[in-house]
């Protein structure tokens, strides 16, 4: 199957077969450099009027040189590299470097502070940080030792990948924290390999004569990273950069058609973004999102602005890239996130850890490649994320034959007079209000009913946050949804707690709930 290296069909399953030496760095670069190096792999747009352009060739002279610094500052394999870089050609020549090292890079947010800088670097006990002046002067905390990527001399002399393995660790990636205290998800160097095969499915078999690639998602995400820069450099597909400031539906536009992008992973805040803009965009070949389902209205106004279905995928920082749709093979079916993607094993199970046709865990089984070593450091906490060979996805769902259906986080879901009520059904309805600019639903303890669904609605300039407004909200979940979906109680606030990816932290949302009923 085209796209999909490293994964062969036996006996009617899918199964991994990797060479005895896999390294990423090759794979991203090295074997294009070999067969074209002048090929373009990345485009530039941050300076959307005087874009660069760079190859193959040009890569890997930059990761090579960046390779060279860093052994001579006694980086080695095994160590832990952090970057801290936004979009472009740094961050990108970054990780190749470390992994040509057989050290582990750990993606780093610009717009996380230094305290949160200061708990990963600590965490993972980090030799060096790859940063740009931003990064150095404002973020990162002054005992961590750096290295400025500006400051690096470029130097023509190839620097050889060392002879890793697929089981190799190769990248450490914190998870968002939506759940509890980020943690480190150790991932070996076969991740890239792992997925390809689900972003090549939600891409409607990426890698067309004219596909290029470009998402607004920072690269330190594993869905900016894994989900578009590594499988475009991977599978020969350019990549467009953009260091955004602040997501914009006309910087957005002009990205596109400059750049000529054909293919986009948008998050479900950028769709959302859009959307409140009614942007029109023409010319793509496909629209993958990932992260939380999307509602009916959504994904028919995708049809409508886009020119396109949008794909939906599902995954985890630990287990990425496991689930999608493909509109090119088969129309996405309404609820569902999509089928398991060839090389990995998805399942629902029941509280005895038996696959079920009910409601149940979404769970993987070991052998996907896309899967994590360990939590770094954290024993217990592996050993807590798996049932026997299946890793559990703390998810709620329902696994039909036509894909998978998405009901919610486990600690999300809403118990209410007998009712189990997924969240993001209710939030997808209520952003179709024309008074909603975002929204987290979250369950509040009540006494008759076990729990209520509780609202917590953030309100588009122009609209009066008052009773009125509160019945009207409480009426368009009635006519669109059903009754016992409505929000009982609706609170207006100024911001959502988000993470750094543009998810809503419900957990900090049901602890403010629980306060309300002291």
């Amino acid at each position: 199957m085209k796209n999909f290296p490293y994964l062969k069909q036996k006996n009617g399953n899918w199964i991994w077969d990797f060479p005895s030496e896999l390294n990423m760095a090759v794979q991203a670069c090295d074997y294009w450099v070999n067969k074209f190096p002048e090929k373009v792999c990345l485009k530039d747009f941050t300076n959307i009027d005087q874009p660069i352009l760079y190859t193959y060739k040009e890569l890997r002279s930059f990761a090579d040189s960046i390779a060279i610094e860093l052994t001579k500052r006694g980086v080695g394999f095994g160590d832990r590299v952090g970057v801290l870089l936004s979009q472009g050609i740094g961050c990108a020549a970054s990780h190749i470097a470390i992994w040509k090292l057989g050290a582990i890079s750990i993606p780093l947010f610009k717009l996380f502070g230094p305290d949160a800088l200061k708990m990963r670097l600590d965490d993972a006990q980090a030799k060096c940080t790859i940063t740009d002046f931003e990064g150095s002067n404002d973020l990162l905390p002054n005992e961590f030792d750096r290295l400025i990527f500006d400051d690096i001399g470029k130097i023509d002399e190839p620097f050889k990948a060392q002879a890793t393995k697929a089981d190799t660790p190769a990248v450490l990636i914190y998870t968002s924290g939506t759940t509890g205290p980020p943690k480190g998800a150790l991932h070996a160097q076969r991740i890239l390999a792992g997925h390809i095969p689900g972003v090549s499915m939600s891409h409607n078999h990426l890698g067309h004569d004219d596909d290029c690639l470009w998402t607004p998602a920072d690269w330190a995400w594993i869905g900016g990273l894994f989900d578009v820069l590594m499988p475009g450099l991977a599978l020969g597909v350019p990549v467009v950069a953009s260091k955004m400031q602040k997501f914009a539906p006309k910087d957005t536009e002009e990205i596109i058609s400059r750049g000529k992008v054909r293919n986009i992973f948008f998050p479900p805040t950028a769709l959302r973004i859009l959307k409140a803009s009614d942007l029109r965009i023409s010319n793509l070949r496909s629209v993958a999102c990932g992260g939380e389902p999307l509602g009916a209205e959504m994904l028919e106004w995708g049809k409508r602005n886009l020119d396109t279905t949008i794909n939906e995928f599902y995954g985890q920082t630990e287990c990425n890239m496991v689930v999608s749709n493909c509109n090119a093979d088969n129309e996405p079916i309404l609820g569902l996130m999509g089928k398991p993607v060839p090389g990995h094993e998805v399942n629902v199970l029941d509280l005895d850890g038996i696959p079920t046709k009910e409601e149940g865990e979404v769970a993987i089984k070991r052998g996907s490649a896309s899967m994590m070593l360990e939590y770094w450091r954290r024993p217990n906490q592996t050993e807590e994320k798996f049932n026997g060979d299946w890793l559990l996805t703390g998810d709620r769902g329902q696994f039909h034959a036509e894909g998978i259906k998405f009901i919610g986080r486990d600690d999300d879901v809403i118990n209410s007079a007998g009712y189990r009520i997924g969240p993001s059904e209710v939030e997808d309805c209520l952003l179709m209000h024309p008074a909603v600019a975002t929204v987290g639903i979250v369950g509040k303890p009540d006494r008759s009913r076990g729990e209520i669904v509780k609202a917590y609605v953030v309100v588009k300039v122009g609209h009066k946050a008052d009773d009125d407004l509160i019945i009207s909200l409480q009426d368009f979940v009635k006519q669109r949804l059903a009754k016992h979906l409505y929000p009982r109680e609706i609170s207006f606030l100024e911001e959502l707690p988000m993470t750094v990816t543009g998810k809503v932290i419900r957990r900090k949302l049901r602890e403010k709930a629980v306060l309300e009923c002291k």
